[in-house]
């Protein structure tokens, strides 16, 4: 489950200014708790001042779609038509996904393309910038990295 949170901070800029900041992140958690205390593991990392979360809520996001060369999140609506077999008529479910990407354009693009496998008719009416700074997906740390998993098809080739 993918939860926003909200971190609010201050920094003091190069002009010896306090600035405060009021961001949002979000964290693949299993509860509210859990998400709390991933936010403050992987805050503390990242933020050497003090830093209080003034909000976590449940994000109502069906996929997240990265994309390594994109620098901003875009909240994608996505209207998928299903046929209810029963009464013969058309019936549209609305999903949310989180897509990384450099601009609106390259956002729907790149949602159109991981839809390129989808049955059924669809339509993407909506694609807006998303104020989420970073996605912080879970991880147990059975998770094979990138590295590990070339070295091991390279030993497996052999």
């Amino acid at each position: 489950m993918w939860y926003e949170c909200k971190i609010k901070y201050s920094r003091i800029d190069e002009d010896e200014r306090s600035k405060t900041f009021n961001q949002a992140y979000l964290f693949d958690a299993l509860s509210f708790t859990e998400a709390e205390a991933r936010v403050n593991d992987e805050m503390r990392q990242y933020i050497s001042t003090e830093f209080k979360i003034t909000n976590i809520k449940v994000a109502n996001f069906s996929e997240i779609c990265p994309n390594e060369n994109g620098d901003r999140w875009f909240k994608c609506k996505f209207v998928c038509a299903t046929l209810d077999e029963d009464s013969g008529s058309e019936r549209k479910s609305n999903a949310y996904v989180l897509v990384q990407a450099n601009d609106v354009k390259d956002a729907y693009e790149t949602l159109e393309a991981s839809l390129t496998d989808t049955v059924g008719n669809y339509e993407i009416p909506s694609v807006v910038e998303s104020p989420i700074l970073d996605v912080f997906p879970y991880y147990d740390g059975q998770e094979e990295t990138p590295a590990e998993k070339t070295e091991e098809l390279e030993h497996s080739e052999v």
